[in-house]
């Protein structure tokens, strides 16, 4: 694919996962049917004439900026063939971090993928065993037992993460804790961009 539809990009700081901290440029695609009812990103689930972007002019834009890492993120990014933009920022020394719901199929190389499963569209079991990160957001008590079953799939030495539905941080936080206490293989993930008042 020669163009990609891009929503929006920025140099910023990785708010959340085991990346957590780092400075990263994002690149986030238009376009995702998963559906998630708490999404803070709903204007990326559509695909305007307008976004669609030339490959080579999404990574010129991307290495303006001096760290290597480059995150892919949406929507959801994996409803397109990333091949040759993964190629690409590799080629040009990025390392490239995904981030899906593993909703599909991943199309090229990336070098660390968390997937953050959801419920609105189960993620595929090759999606669940590729990646490095699992990250599930709790909004329900419910969701330990979901996100158990789940990781019982996950490649030796990937990172199992839990983090909390922002709007119902207060909620769940405790739930979470004591969860990780009990269940020590599991780590917190918070959305610190958000507390940080950043993308």
């Amino acid at each position: 694919m020669e163009k990609l539809p891009v929503m929006e990009s920025f140099y910023t700081v990785q708010g959340e996962g085991a990346h957590t901290g780092k400075a990263a440029y994002f690149i986030r695609l238009a376009g995702c049917d998963v559906g998630c009812t708490w999404c803070d990103v709903k204007e990326s689930w559509e695909v305007a004439d307008d976004q669609w972007m030339e490959i080579e002019t999404i990574v010129s834009n991307t290495i303006k900026h001096p760290s290597s890492m480059v995150v892919i993120t949406g929507g959801e990014p994996c409803m397109y063939d990333l091949v040759r933009l993964l190629d690409n920022l590799k080629t040009n020394g990025r390392k490239v971090h995904l981030e899906t719901s593993g909703a599909y199929h991943l199309k090229g190389q990336a070098d660390w993928v968390c997937v953050s499963p959801k419920k609105f569209k189960p993620a595929l079991p090759e999606m669940i065993q590729l990646a490095d990160e699992l990250k599930f957001v709790i909004n329900h008590p419910s969701d330990f037992t979901w996100a158990e079953g789940l990781s019982m799939s996950a490649k030796p030495g990937c990172l199992l993460y839990l983090q909390p539905e922002h709007s119902k941080s207060n909620k769940m936080m405790g739930l979470i804790v004591d969860y990780i206490k009990s269940n020590p293989q599991w780590r917190i993930s918070l959305q610190t961009h958000k507390f940080l008042g950043i993308p």
